[in-house]
């Protein structure tokens, strides 16, 4: 209801046409009666011709009047669905990362599309189709009683065994109806899980698992729906039983009403009309329930996200009027939402200098891509602080906190569209001047020149298109234009050959000057230029140092140096 308040006018108007339409409906059957009362006792045809010209008049305007409403009620729901997709979207872009940590995007994708598309059909034509529904009976029920109390009364008496039925079998029908999404869920993200994934499937020959994986989640949905099916038909089985046996008891005593006079043709004629109607209108009143049913487990999913407090807010806060560049980890420790038993940091103590060049090492499961991850406020640590310029961030705006971090990553996430585009995702109002400008300072204005359509070239799903020392300049590029104060090098030159390893580091160099850099990194290349080298071991700092101080020293840094050599 508050997403279809600013329709309200829209719906207004389309309940007015709903009420006027459904009106000239309910004059049929008067006229029916009229006409046939005529025909059998004055027998004048200008009287049945001026009733049948009026009945063509009164068709002609419930034709538009219906042609409005539908129009009115569709667009307005139409509305309320697309609000509701992006209400729902704006909310899961706004949830902490460990919310998607617990949830598989195949689920969430599933929420936008499957279950916005049973609403959609709910707030659109169902609402209008409902509201006519019960207009049509009510105003038909109304016309029967005024033609015929004891034969309304009569047909009448089988409505509320069909109610209970019909709210019992709504019951189950939700409950089917969100199992049945959920299942769909399930099966979508199989499918999103093997399509994202099928260079992986192709290489391992898995095609067939894939197509059983998919084809056993399926078959649960089908299982689910089997059921709601079978539960309607018996719904549908005792409804309609009970609809012909009313029809069957008012015909066998309408017919004896008017055998004794007491009823004439025309009124019986348009009672049984009537009748029909209403039947019409309350068998198609308990289809809508079942989708109201099923509209209402999907939407119990949906404002379930909607209406999700975010563990991080995404914005809102205090912001810097200027950013030195100081970082300070003050007595860290952190376990991942998911994994609560198994800590990742045990109480470290770190402090960046602005400016200054720092260098994690350590073997995997050290932490190393977590303390990257608290410096972005990611993740919030389980206790001690994390602290820039002084100010925790707990009380900075996380939005313009993210706008002061750049990352560059070992596999960098690149969107299907343009080079320029995923450049400029780093500030979205550059020009293309200073595209180019950023690509240049890393190295890959001249790779992006050779392609046919230069900065327009569009570089496929997650930069599939191109290669890993390209994605990493584009990456580079991107934390160029975005001009951070702090910088996060993720492990980015440890899949690159070694001709992709130069461009990318000499264009790493440019980027660090002047800024606070965290370097996380296995590579000797990396880590030798570092103002200071810490290294990680079970989330503990084990070993500070520069490079030379540590190589004199016998630990683990120098243990992973060796191997290096050995492995080189």
């Amino acid at each position: 209801m508050g997403l279809a308040r600013p329709q309200a006018r829209r719906l207004l108007a389309g309940t007015f046409f709903l009420l006027l339409a459904s009106g000239m409906g309910l004059l049929y059957p008067k006229a029916i009666g009229y006409i046939v009362d005529e025909a059998l006792g004055a027998k004048d045809h200008g009287i049945i011709d001026k009733a049948a010209m009026a009945m063509v008049a009164v068709f002609l305007l419930q034709g538009v009047a219906m042609a409005l409403r539908f129009y009115l009620f569709t667009t307005a729901g139409e509305r309320v669905v697309t609000q509701l997709r992006q209400d729902l979207f704006a909310s899961l872009m706004g949830q902490e990362v460990a919310f998607f940590d617990e949830r598989k995007t195949g689920e969430l994708t599933n929420r936008l599309a499957s279950d916005t598309t049973v609403l959609q059909n709910t707030v659109s034509v169902n609402i209008s189709m409902g509201l006519r529904n019960a207009a049509q009976a009510l105003g038909g029920i109304a016309l029967l009683f005024y033609t015929s109390p004891v034969l309304t009364g009569l047909m009448l008496a089988i409505v509320p065994a069909v109610a209970v039925g019909a709210v019992t079998y709504g019951r189950k029908v939700r409950g089917l109806s969100k199992e049945a999404q959920d299942a769909l869920a399930a099966a979508n993200e199989v499918a999103e899980e093997s399509l994202s994934g099928i260079r992986t499937v192709r290489s391992f020959a898995a095609e067939r698992h894939e197509v059983e994986r998919y084809r056993s989640t399926t078959e649960r949905a089908f299982d689910v729906a089997r059921r709601r099916v079978k539960q309607f038909s018996f719904f549908l089985a005792g409804a309609s039983s009970a609809g012909y046996i009313a029809s069957a008891v008012v015909l066998w005593y309408g017919g004896r009403q008017v055998l004794d006079g007491r009823m004439s043709v025309g009124s019986l004629t348009s009672f049984l009309i009537y009748s029909l109607m209403v039947a019409f209108a309350l068998g198609a009143l308990a289809d809508l329930w079942a989708d109201f049913m099923r509209a209402s487990g999907a939407a119990e999913r949906v404002f379930e996200l909607i209406d999700r407090t975010p563990a991080i807010p995404s914005s809102g806060g205090q912001r810097l009027p200027s950013v030195q560049g100081r970082v300070d980890f003050q007595g860290v420790r952190f376990a991942y939402p998911t994994r609560p038993d198994a800590p990742v940091l045990q109480g470290i103590d770190l402090a960046l200098a602005p400016g200054e060049v720092v260098a994690i090492v350590g073997p995997s499961g050290a932490g190393k891509s977590t303390l990257a991850a608290l410096l972005a406020r990611m993740y919030d640590p389980q206790s001690g602080r994390v602290l820039l310029d002084g100010q925790e961030l707990r009380s900075l705006d996380p939005e313009w906190l993210r706008q002061q971090v750049g990352t560059v990553a070992q596999e960098p996430m690149l969107f299907a569209s343009s080079v320029a585009d995923n450049i400029r995702y780093g500030r979205m109002d550059a020009t293309d001047a200073e595209v180019e400008a950023a690509a240049r300072a890393a190295n890959a204005h001249d790779f992006i020149s050779r392609f046919p359509e230069g900065y327009r070239t569009l570089v496929g799903e997650r930069g599939v298109q191109l290669s890993g020392g390209q994605k990493q300049r584009i990456a580079i590029a991107r934390a160029v234009l975005k001009n951070p104060r702090l910088l996060v090098l993720d492990e980015a030159t440890s899949a690159l050959d070694a001709e992709s390893e130069h461009l990318v580091q000499e264009a790493l160099e440019r980027l660090m000057k002047g800024r606070t850099t965290l370097i996380i990194a296995h590579r000797l290349s990396t880590v030798i230029g570092a103002d200071r080298v810490l290294v990680l071991e079970g989330g503990k700092v084990v070993q500070s140092g520069n490079h030379a101080a540590l190589m004199g020293q016998e630990g683990l840094y120098r243990r992973l140096v060796e191997r290096q050599f050995v492995a080189a």
